[in-house]
């Protein structure tokens, strides 16, 4: 299991958050070059059931190059710096199929800016164009790739561990178990075939049936 030294430790984390500065430097960079058309945001994981943002056309489809992967230590949302949760990642290789939502006209930056305090406030991801691949149609999608250099990554981890860990973490917005159970649920209400998230689901729905309740929220 990828642990290193001080990565949940909670100084580190705070140490590590991206200042307003550099979160709007990031969004400048993701967006120079793209006029002011509306734009397609790429959903994976929890942008799925919980975009936060208004949209008008949600197209379901695939990336190539990168594919969905519970290699993410949640130590905030949803985990702790103590019992840090698992959440997804697009990690290289393979292919992901997912939802693409097509951004209001009036979307402001301000909005953009939420959207960029939920995903890269510690760095734990890379902003990325895609090509998103529905049916014969073809356009960009601004997706949220690996960063393996953030302390968060936790690279490539036993099942047994993976399932400890959902199922025992609890954060801010929720329990890790929660954040897999929904993914789940979207994935499938969509059409979409995961069988690495199903059996991920399905062992930690009998981790926690068998009496191993989940982390409870600090008092």
């Amino acid at each position: 299991m990828r642990s290193p030294p001080g990565c949940h430790d909670l100084a580190r984390l705070e140490a590590e958050r991206l200042s307003d500065e550099a979160l709007d430097r990031s969004l400048d960079e993701a967006l120079a070059g793209r006029d002011a058309r509306p734009f397609w945001v790429f959903a994976y994981g929890s942008l799925m059931w919980n975009p936060g943002l208004a949209f008008v056309a949600k197209r379901v489809g695939t990336v190539y190059g990168f594919h969905r992967s519970f290699r993410q230590w949640s130590r905030i949302n949803r985990g702790t710096p103590e019992r840090p949760g698992l959440v997804l990642t697009l990690e290289r290789g393979g292919s992901c199929r997912g939802l693409a939502f097509r951004l209001t006209g009036s979307t402001s930056r301000e909005e953009l800016r939420k959207l960029w305090r939920r995903e890269m406030s510690l760095g734990s991801y890379c902003p990325r164009w895609l090509e998103f691949h529905a049916g014969a149609d073809r356009f960009p999608v601004l997706a949220f790739i690996v960063n393996r250099a953030c302390s968060g990554y936790a690279g490539r981890l036993p099942l047994e561990a993976m399932v400890q860990s959902i199922a025992t973490a609890r954060g801010k917005y929720g329990s890790s178990a929660e954040y897999l159970f929904q993914t789940q649920a979207a994935l499938e209400s969509h059409g979409i075939l995961d069988s690495h998230v199903k059996r991920l689901a399905e062992r930690v729905r009998a981790h926690l049936a068998h009496g191993a309740l989940p982390a409870q929220r600090p008092a």
